[in-house]
């Protein structure tokens, strides 16, 4: 079992850095998470490359 990665993202509300968890156990995943600063929803995308690196976009809930 792989640990959790952590990758830093911004907010797309409040623009605040936030460190966040990726499991590298899943090539492409998206759910949801709260900002831990705003509280506001932000929808993360993960899709991990051939040497499971994550690749990270995030985007507000209502885009």
């Amino acid at each position: 079992m792989s640990a959790l990665d952590s990758v830093l993202i911004q907010c797309p509300y409040c623009w605040e850095t936030l460190d966040i968890s990726v499991d590298p156990s899943v090539a492409e995943q998206e759910y949801v998470e709260d900002c831990q600063v705003c509280c506001q929803p932000i929808v993360v995308h993960v899709v991990l490359d051939e040497n499971l690196t994550p690749t990270v976009d995030v985007r507000a809930e209502n885009e």
